[in-house]
């Protein structure tokens, strides 16, 4: 118990007004490497038997023909492409001896078609056993009785354990390009939106009180002896329901109250789980202790509850017990908990637009983050294009230069504003409207006036910048000083970057006013048409499953039914859907 204690205390005391968490992300990890080795040791019974793609049935052939005399979606897919996957290609996600496995390209096509349509697993069981255009796509006969629902989640989970989710796609763009629908080097455009996470959005006390339940449910079922000879017996009253805003008290100081208590609750679960041979491995502890070390400290003895000014940054906190891996995040006016989705998708004229590369990320995570690593993934597929559509939150000058010079793509979009007073206020003097003599070293202001310091710093992330000062004598006496700074005595200065970002970056603040740019970036706003068909036909701004990789996998399911759905469009010579237009609007175009 002692050992336990002095475990407790090193992890939850204050160190600063920060909140570091190094050992508890390593457990964490440590754990979840854990579970996927066991999902693969305990599943490694099934077995696979690759066969090879039949045809379809006579049977199944003629009464589909005659149900859909006009044709059928999933009909045009079986002569088209005759099977996206075989068997073979998912051979790595089983073993060579054990019961024998559904077949895995079935499964595969399935669980794309349960996306395109919306469905539950249990749903799309059904279908498979009713539906005469599934058992055409899938080559079935019709009397066969297709599998149990929970075999998808099963799959999903093998897909996941092996890496597997990008093949899916992958696969699906290998036979795009041998029909010549895509190819490398041409047109793309990338955009993210919002994912809402399949949890809760908790303030800070029903997510202390949530994962202090959580812990005691997950223990009576996984050590319930144990359990129940410990906690005392107002704790069932006190975490049987789940934490509600409506049962929470309403003043302040009860509402502290509680969250010292909660605070004080788990800390005893901590110290006898931690103790020798108690429970500390589970899961569930681990959780409750990293929620603990950003939401309570030790002193002295005891446990308090943190200010608000002293929790963790959004991209360091966990929000719910149940999800550790959804953030919560704001863009204008949208607030939302859980992850985004980074979609890119090819824009040529004279071929179907194809998603080729999803990425799904933490909600905190800047968009200009992503922009290298889409870069890298679409160099690992040979899809680079020429020419990358992006907003601005892509672009700054790293990613203009270094997708150039790395990659030999030309990033066209807006890069970032200059947020200074001077630039927004359109009358005042920013960095743009002095004059920089880059071998003198010395920077002249507009009323001619030269300044006194040139040195070098950095910014905020650890890049190189340059820091100009003026001499406080001549900027006193300027008449046109309140254009300039807003300080009462002090000269203005001036911070920006080396020459070479800094000449690159006023380059592309002049470049997007031309017309030029404005008819190339002009064709990036279709990528909007394709994250209101993912949201509104397929369900993608809100998460199905638990944590960022089955999130991912679900991203990567609705990008494979987009990309089907637009292929047979294509082949049906269906038009591009043109931007609508309302009524009263087009008033002015007659």
């Amino acid at each position: 118990m002692i050992a336990a204690a002095r475990f407790l205390k090193h992890h939850l005391h204050q160190a600063s007004t920060t909140v570091n968490d190094t050992v508890g992300e390593l457990m964490f990890a440590f754990l979840q490497y854990n579970w996927l080795h066991l999902l693969l040791v305990e599943e490694v019974s099934m077995s696979l038997h690759p066969k090879p793609v039949s045809r379809v049935p006579e049977a199944t052939a003629r009464v589909a023909r005659a149900a859909f005399p006009k044709g059928n979606a999933y009909l045009t897919l079986r002569d088209e492409l005759e099977t996206i996957y075989t068997d073979s290609q998912f051979a790595p996600l089983f073993s060579h001896r054990g019961q024998s496995a559904e077949s895995p390209w079935r499964l595969a096509v399935v669980t794309v078609l349960q996306f395109a349509e919306g469905l539950s697993d249990r749903q799309a069981a059904d279908a498979l056993r009713s539906r005469i255009d599934w058992k055409y796509l899938l080559g079935l006969e019709l009397e066969d009785p297709g599998f149990n629902f929970s075999v998808l989640s099963e799959f999903r989970d093998r897909l996941i354990a092996g890496q597997m989710e990008q093949k899916l796609l992958n696969l699906l763009l290998e036979r795009f390009r041998g029909r010549g629908l895509l190819r490398a080097r041409g047109k793309q455009r990338t955009d993210s939106t919002h994912v809402q996470a399949a949890i809760r959005n908790l303030n800070r006390l029903e997510l202390v009180g949530e994962t202090m339940r959580h812990a005691l449910n997950t223990l009576a079922v996984s050590a319930p002896a144990w359990l129940k000879t410990r906690v005392p017996s107002e704790w069932y009253e006190r975490y049987g329901p789940r934490f509600e805003q409506s049962r929470l008290p309403k003043t302040e100081s009860e509402r502290d109250q509680l969250a010292l208590q909660i605070g004080q609750d788990g800390w005893q679960l901590m110290l006898w789980a931690y103790a020798p041979e108690a429970v500390q491995k589970d899961a569930a502890v681990e959780i409750l202790r990293r929620v603990w070390v950003q939401q309570y400290y030790i002193q002295e003895e005891a446990i308090f509850w943190r200010k608000s000014d002293n929790v963790p940054p959004s991209e360091r906190a966990i929000h719910s017990p149940y999800d550790l891996e959804a953030r919560f995040s704001q863009k204008r006016q949208t607030e939302w908990l859980g992850y985004k989705a980074h979609l890119t998708e090819t824009c040529e004229d004279d071929r179907p637009n194809l998603i080729i590369h999803v990425e799904t990320t933490q909600s905190t995570v800047q968009d200009e983050q992503v922009t290298d690593p889409i870069h890298q993934a679409l160099a690992a597929k040979d899809l680079l294009p020429k020419e990358h559509l992006l907003d601005r939150g892509y672009v700054d000058t790293n990613i203009l230069s270094d997708s150039q010079e790395q990659h030999g793509v030309e990033v066209i979009g807006p890069i970032k504003v200059d947020t200074t007073w001077q630039a927004q206020s359109g009358k005042g003097f920013d960095v743009s409207c002095f004059t920089i003599d880059w071998e003198q070293l010395r920077v002249t202001c507009p009323r001619g006036q030269v300044s006194q310091v040139w040195g070098d710093s950095k910014d905020r992330t650890g890049n190189p910048r340059i820091y100009v000062r003026f001499a406080k004598k001549s900027c006193r006496a300027c008449p046109v000083r309140a254009d300039c700074t807003r300080s009462a005595e002090g000269p203005r200065t001036l911070s920006f970057k080396p020459r070479p970002q800094y000449e690159l970056l006023q380059w592309a603040r002049q470049r997007e006013h031309t017309q030029e740019f404005k008819d190339r970036y002009a064709k990036r706003a279709g990528i909007e048409g394709t994250i209101s068909q993912g949201t509104r036909s397929f369900g993608l701004r809100r998460s199905r499953y638990i944590g960022q990789a089955k999130t991912h996998l679900q991203h990567i399911l609705i990008a494979v039914a987009i990309n089907l759905a637009r292929f047979v469009d294509w082949i049906n010579q269906v038009p591009r859907a043109a931007t609508r237009t309302s009524a009263f609007a087009a008033l002015a175009q007659v």
